[in-house]
């Protein structure tokens, strides 16, 4: 198995990158947009999946990173509930 060196190489971080930014144009739509609450809060778990998966990554220890992929994988849900 080859050794990541940086978090922009996982494939998890990638597919968050890629919902992030379909979350960000499906909130743009006008009916979406004008609830703004609702609009924040998706993009805001949007961005925790990314940002989660990319610290818990720096942490450099297994038992932090599963910790912070687990935190994500929560994000993850909100966005698709």
């Amino acid at each position: 198995m080859a050794k990541i060196d940086k978090f922009q190489d996982l494939e998890a971080w990638k597919m968050a990158r890629k919902i992030m930014n379909e979350i960000y144009s499906i909130s743009k739509q006008d009916k979406f947009n004008r609830d703004f609450a609702l609009c924040n809060q998706i993009r805001r778990a949007a961005i925790s999946i990314l940002s989660n998966i990319a610290e818990g990554f720096e942490r450099n220890g297994d038992k932090e990173f599963l910790q912070f992929l687990s935190i994500a994988k929560a994000s993850c849900a909100e966005v698709y509930a």
